[in-house]
């Protein structure tokens, strides 16, 4: 399933190449895209390229080819974008919530409390994560910490070596800040979001995996946001 702005994006393309014979420049796609910079450009089409709904040619300029298109219904809904996430909050182990857009949260029995996941979570190449309430996980009370908490399901294998593994669903504590070294639930560019280790150097900021097919990622400090930060781990076998 494709992301707004990766459907926003092949479409784009395809409509380019179906008017004019040949896709649409990189500047051209930030412009319809509204996005700051050409790099959430390479992201997009990195992932669409993954996905198999295009093709890179070499040694041509411009060189794509849209393979596929989104099925009907999906290339259709035009969902509001939504910045930053919304979900409902936990205060501590106490089973206490309050309501942010989504149904409360709320204590299942005297050893479990349920908070809202708010979709996946790239742990690997970025992806748009800023997604509505899906459904709710019972969680340890010992898991969370004081503060708000959500949960975001695993997706990618970067992290691999700090132990999260694909379709892990990590636990969050909501926040605006991390210390070097946190894992931390990261918003590049207001657009792409990532599960990665913190290190700040001066005026900027790595994204650092945590597998060594990943290469870290250096951004300026306002480039990044963050969302928050991993207090839990949730396993299924």
């Amino acid at each position: 399933m494709l992301t707004q702005k990766q459907k926003e994006l092949l479409l784009f393309i395809h409509e380019r190449m179906q008017d004019e014979g040949v896709p649409p420049s990189f500047d051209e796609m930030k412009d319809a895209l509204d996005l700051k910079s050409k790099s959430g450009i390479h992201r997009l089409i990195t992932a669409l390229v993954e996905r198999g709904f295009i093709r890179r040619l070499p040694h041509r300029a411009r060189a794509i080819e849209v393979i596929k298109l989104p099925e009907s219904s999906e290339a259709a809904s035009g969902a509001p974008k939504r910045m930053g996430f919304q979900p409902s909050v936990i205060e501590g182990s106490r089973g206490k919530s309050r309501n942010i857009d989504v149904p409360p949260s709320h204590v299942i029995d005297s050893r479990t409390v349920s908070i809202p996941v708010m979709g996946r979570i790239a742990a690997g190449v970025p992806i748009s994560a800023i997604q509505s309430h899906s459904h709710d996980i019972a969680c340890p009370p010992d898991l969370l910490t004081n503060g708000e908490h959500f949960a975001l399901e695993v997706k990618g294998d970067s992290m691999i070596e700090a132990g999260i593994h694909d379709g892990d669903t990590v636990i969050i504590r909501r926040c605006d800040s991390a210390e070097n070294g946190d894992i931390v639930v990261a918003l590049v560019e207001k657009e792409e979001a990532t599960l990665k280790r913190l290190r700040k150097k001066g005026s900027t900021i790595a994204l650092e995996a945590a597998n060594p097919e990943f290469k870290t990622r250096i951004f300026g400090p306002d480039q990044v946001d963050i969302q928050g930060r991993l207090v839990g781990l949730i396993r299924r076998y």
